[in-house]
């Protein structure tokens, strides 16, 4: 006679062996407490006593990645709704919630922008490290950061980099990838004290610099009216009114129109050198044809003008393949030119700027006036960068506020005054 055939243990004999698991319906389904809350995880995997053995198993892994905090709900149950909800499950390394982030914050940002955000988080995550788990992340690692990035770079630039890392960690922490705040304290930057030109340097330039029409009322443009390159590359012939100039663009280097800084049009009064340059490269224009060009305003947002431009590359080599603008960095190459060729100390053609707002502030103009001309938002930052101007004349603004005072009618009626 052969050995009498056994029977095998039922599913439900199986699950009455392990707490925590048991059959629901056609499926598995186990119970544990997690935070002080009953959790319920049904398991898809067929019903049979082997995978009953293997559900209690899983059970148990749980408890003990409990006991010992380490448990992620996600990597269990990642289809579950409850994964999203537990801080644990949002964990992920810096490569991923870089990967996550930067596609949110270029859709509020124009392409230009989005580059440099790109090579300032790049840095800052390669310093930390690509691949550390966002919650390992400690305060100290981003007291690390700044001190390399201090020793290889100015202020202004590692704050800059500084910035783009804590939109990242502010993002981070409001999505739950990390419990601490990890931002990072800026450097204290004491911006470059402007260099402006001297008149006997401007004329130099004028004078023994400039070889051409177009070189003379483009430095003298830059010079009177305190135009950033970009917006003087980006005139156009529409953009000139009588002796007012609308800045309503502005040119980058990769040939793309864009809104000035501050997004919003503004108006320019021209002075009579200013209106005499204008007079010039309105001449030097005369040929050229009005065309559909875009302005982008936003990533997703741009729109289209019909305008002539005013500064063009009337002097390039090759004109087959020159553009119809001149760009900024053409223009900061030809105005390191003309610095060498007037035998001039060298500035970025950036200074043309801050020589406008010199000579404004010294002429005792109006600081809110000049302001408006140069698209600040208001005067404070005038105030902040051009102050040392603004101190050096002092007891001449004293005196002329003095002259105006003694003028009839110039005190209020509770302070009358007589005079010899």
């Amino acid at each position: 006679m052969g050995r009498a055939r056994t029977r095998g243990v039922t599913p439900e004999e199986e699950a009455a062996k392990h707490p925590g698991v048991e059959i629901h319906g056609q499926a598995i389904r186990i119970n544990f407490q997690y935070q002080r809350k009953r959790c319920r995880e049904t398991l898809s995997i067929p019903v049979t006593a082997a995978n009953i053995r293997l559900a209690a198993n899983k059970r148990a892994a749980i408890l003990h990645e409990i006991s010992i905090g380490s448990f992620d709900y996600a990597a269990h149950f990642p289809n579950s709704p409850r994964a999203r909800t537990e801080s644990s499950s949002r964990r992920a390394t810096l490569q991923e919630v870089h990967d996550r982030y930067v596609p949110i914050k270029a859709a509020n940002i124009t392409a230009a922008t989005e580059r440099r955000y790109r090579v300032a988080l790049d840095v800052c995550c390669s310093e930390i490290g690509w691949g550390l788990m966002t919650d390992s992340i400690m305060p100290e690692d981003i007291d690390q950061l700044r001190a390399k990035l201090i020793g290889t770079r100015k202020p202004s630039t590692v704050n800059h980099y500084l910035a783009c890392w804590n939109g990242l960690a502010a993002w981070a922490l409001k999505n739950g990838y990390v419990t601490r705040d990890l931002g990072a304290d800026f450097f204290k930057n004491t911006p470059d004290n402007p260099d402006p030109l001297s008149f006997e340097e401007y004329q130099a330039v004028i004078e023994n610099g400039c070889l051409h029409p177009q070189d003379v009322a483009l430095v003298t443009l830059a010079v009177y009216t305190g135009l950033r390159p970009g917006e003087l590359c980006g005139l156009a012939r529409e953009d000139v009114d009588g002796s007012q100039l609308h800045i309503r663009r502005s040119m980058t280097d990769g040939r793309v129109l864009k809104v000035p800084k501050t997004t919003k049009e503004r108006t320019v009064w021209l002075v009579p050198p200013a209106q005499e340059a204008i007079r010039v490269l309105l001449e030097l224009t005369a040929d050229q044809e009005p065309q559909d060009e875009v302005v982008e305003i936003s990533r997703h947002q741009s729109r289209t003008e019909r305008i002539t431009p005013l500064v063009t590359p009337v002097q390039a080599r090759n004109k087959k393949t020159a553009g119809r603008r001149l760009v900024p960095l053409s223009w900061a190459t030809k105005w390191g030119k003309l610095l060498s060729r007037a035998k001039v100390r060298f500035r970025t053609c950036y200074q043309t700027r801050h020589t406008y707002a010199c000579w404004s502030l010294t002429a005792h103009g109006n600081i809110a006036f000049i302001a408006n001309q140069m698209g600040h938002q208001d005067f404070s930052m005038l105030v902040k960068v051009y102050g040392r101007w603004m101190d050096s004349e002092s007891k001449k603004e004293s005196e002329f506020v003095w002259t105006q005072m003694r003028k009839a009618g110039a005190f209020a009626p509770t302070m009358p005054q007589k005079f010899e």
